[in-house]
């Protein structure tokens, strides 16, 4: 029953600055009898019923839909610029939903620089699923084109930039691409990294925009959550169908969480950015190879700034030996140790032992994925305890760390 036209997470004309937006919460998002100041948490299972067939009210059984999962739906479909939007369990339930929308003997070209959860998943729909996947740089459009085959070809899968090493694909060019070659294909985005604060895929030329909701969009690391954004009706409906038949809906209490996060989404985005930029600058001047689209010295620099109103909040460099990156990081004070980024507190770790580990280290290894990695999420702390932690642990772990000024 939740899957009604009044019910339906659709976007407005968006009519504020995306700031706004975020904090502007549409009058019939949700309804409510009190006008809560707070979209108000419906922690229930089931709603009752006026006719005996069960028909008459607009929802019947929170798996299908509830009043609170609508509110943060509506809000992400319109700050998404989405025909539809949905909210799921987590990240990788998203994705996981989205290729239930592949068929076997279908195939599936994904990039060679992804989060390790997704290249798990991948692997296995590859092994139980009768899905071939095709690992391709993707920031060299011409490798994507090279396995694009108009029959065969179901989905596109882009992260950009891309983690750990912060890759930029062309994803407007590769997007045009793909819907020339292959009609029936999907362009599918894990835009998690930038968030729909400065980055909007489906404009784009994307078909869906996933995000794990963990990340920028709750920002406070209490929260599991996943969110889908559909261009059109017809792969929105498909999407609904697959989350109401596996009952992978979010909660209501996790939707509240998520809706209250979202507002704050663009001063915690300005503030880490500004964080990052500053450390991007200072690991630089140490010498150290810095993944970053912040920098005017990548080489993705104006590609990127194309393509978004920002380089983000995540960052990754090479020391050149696993043994001192070990040491950065276990000297780190402020900087806590952990997978994940998004959250207001700074993080620091090597991804191919935390967070890219499940990747097999020989083909970790073929994708050129330096084990001395080290990756950086910035936080809302102040710059200069960031960079002197940093400088500490660089200085602990035997680093002669040259002079800079943050200011």
């Amino acid at each position: 029953m939740a899957d009604t036209a009044e019910n339906s997470a659709s976007t407005s004309s968006g009519r504020y600055h995306m700031d706004t937006e975020l904090v502007f919460i549409e009058g019939d998002a949700v309804k409510d009898n009190y006008n809560a100041a707070s979209v108000p948490i419906y922690q229930t299972a089931t709603f009752k019923q006026t006719n005996a067939d069960g028909s008459g009210g607009e929802y019947d059984y929170s798996r299908s839909g509830n009043p609170t999962r609508t509110a943060v739906e509506t809000h992400i479909a319109k700050v998404m610029k989405a025909h539809r939007a949905f909210v799921v369990s987590t990240g990788m339930t998203a994705l996981d939903v989205i290729l239930r929308l592949v068929k076997t003997g279908q195939e599936i070209i994904a990039g060679d620089d992804l989060y390790g959860g997704t290249n798990r998943l991948l692997t296995y729909v590859s092994q139980f699923s009768g899905i071939k996947v095709h690992n391709v740089d993707t920031t060299d459009v011409s490798k994507v084109e090279a396995r694009l085959d108009p029959v065969k070809t179901r989905l596109v899968l882009l992260e950009s930039p891309t983690n750990p090493l912060i890759k930029v694909a062309d994803m407007r060019t590769i997007a045009a691409r793909v819907h020339e070659v292959c009609p029936s294909a999907l362009v599918v985005v894990d835009n998690t990294m930038m968030s729909p604060y400065l980055q909007n895929t489906l404009e784009l030329g994307a078909d869906i925009e996933y995000h794990s909701g963990t990340k920028y969009l709750s920002g406070h690391h209490d929260l599991m959550a996943g969110v889908i954004g559909c261009r059109e009706a017809r792969v929105a409906e498909q999407v609904y169908f697959v989350i109401n038949a596996s009952g992978s809906g979010l909660g209501p209490f996790d939707c509240w969480l998520l809706l209250r996060g979202i507002k704050t989404l663009g001063i915690r985005m300005e503030k880490q950015q500004g964080n990052a930029i500053r450390i991007a600058d200072f690991l630089e001047a140490q010498g150290f190879k810095v993944h970053y689209p912040g920098l005017r010295s990548n080489p993705q620099y104006e590609l990127h700034k194309g393509m978004s109103s920002g380089p983000g909040a995540v960052l990754s460099f090479e020391t050149g030996d696993v043994a001192l990156s070990e040491r950065i990081v276990e000297s780190a004070r402020l900087w806590g140790i952990s997978v994940s980024f998004g959250c207001v507190n700074s993080i620091i770790s090597m991804p191919c032992k935390m967070s890219h580990a499940s990747i097999p280290a020989e083909v970790r290894k073929q994708r050129r994925l330096p084990e001395d990695l080290i990756r950086l999420c910035v936080g809302i702390e102040h710059h200069e305890d960031l960079i002197g932690d940093l400088t500490n642990a660089l200085t602990k772990a035997g680093v002669s760390v040259k002079p800079f000024s943050s200011s």
